[in-house]
């Protein structure tokens, strides 16, 4: 299974915000939209990603005072990236070791979806129960 069939099963929205948000807004938006990250733009360009993990670790770092600052001081900056092409276990893979939940979908270099650990495992899910319904099919007919 490609990330290019994911995104066309569950849509290639992605909500993004400007570095310049602060984090209580984002908070907000985060809840709102009831996702687990945002992609953070400076202008087209990704700048970062922002998780609910994020914002709680800013929080228990630095207090409530961060709730008016940009989310720029706390995002990741340093985003890894899926391509369409790629398959669903490299991105289990790479997401697992790198203990990340979010990537967002590049192609060209333009923001085209993302995705997250539970859509990449929800397609794991379907594809083995398709593969052991053609088992237990093939089985039968013998």
């Amino acid at each position: 299974m490609l990330v290019s069939q994911i995104l066309r099963t569950k849509g290639d929205a992605v909500f993004t915000i400007r570095r310049d948000e602060n984090v209580g807004s984002v908070a907000g938006l985060l809840h709102a939209k009831g996702v687990g990250a945002l992609v953070v733009l400076d202008g087209e360009r990704v700048a970062g990603i922002v998780s609910e993990r994020d914002i709680v670790r800013a929080i228990a770092s630095h207090g409530a005072g961060v709730l008016s600052r940009p989310v720029a001081d706390f995002m990741t900056a340093n985003v890894l990236f899926a391509e369409p092409g790629e398959t669903v276990d490299s991105l289990l893979s790479r997401m697992t070791d790198r203990r990340i939940r979010h990537l967002p979908v590049c192609r060209n270099d333009r923001l085209v979806g993302i995705v997250s650990i539970g859509d990449l495992v929800k397609w794991k899910i379907s594809e083995v129960e398709a593969e052991a319904d053609g088992l237990k099919a093939y089985i039968a007919a013998s």
